[in-house]
């Protein structure tokens, strides 16, 4: 059986927990002033390096049954360690609510990007933020 890792951050490792103890993501992080009271969906990706299943909680950003996954960090100058695990591994798990389901994540460029952020921006205004503390363009990702 294949280990699954917690973020070393504790809101984030706490909000993993909240997930996996009730058995759904609903209202989870709309309680949160980190997250800015949005929802939030808990993906799971595979180490680049490790092989170890590694859960990563993000703001809830869907479109007709696909989902978005934004390398925010914060506005951090770096992307997000899944990142490099998408690239590596693009089979995800996603979790809304209690439906769970596997697809595949591929990054997204251009127009699509462009949508995607949009689709971000409304779901979460803060991105918006977000990008301007960093001067690299963050990633985004289509889970389908």
């Amino acid at each position: 059986m294949t280990q699954t890792a917690f973020s070393t951050t504790d809101w984030v490792r706490e909000h993993t927990e909240q997930i996996l103890a009730q058995g759904t993501t609903a209202g989870i992080g709309e309680s949160d002033e980190r997250t800015k009271n949005r929802p939030i969906v808990l993906f799971t990706v595979t180490g680049a390096k490790t092989g170890l299943k590694r859960y990563v909680p993000l703001m809830r950003v869907e479109h007709n049954g696909h989902y978005a996954m934004i390398g925010s960090t914060g506005g951090a100058p770096k992307d997000p360690a899944w990142v490099a695990n998408l690239r590596a591994n693009p089979t995800v798990s996603v979790q809304d609510g209690d439906r769970v389901f596997e697809g595949t994540a591929r990054q997204v460029v251009g127009a699509e990007r462009e949508t995607w952020w949009q689709r971000g921006v409304e779901a979460y205004p803060h991105y918006t933020t977000l990008q301007s503390l960093t001067e690299r363009k963050i990633p985004v990702f289509v889970v389908e």
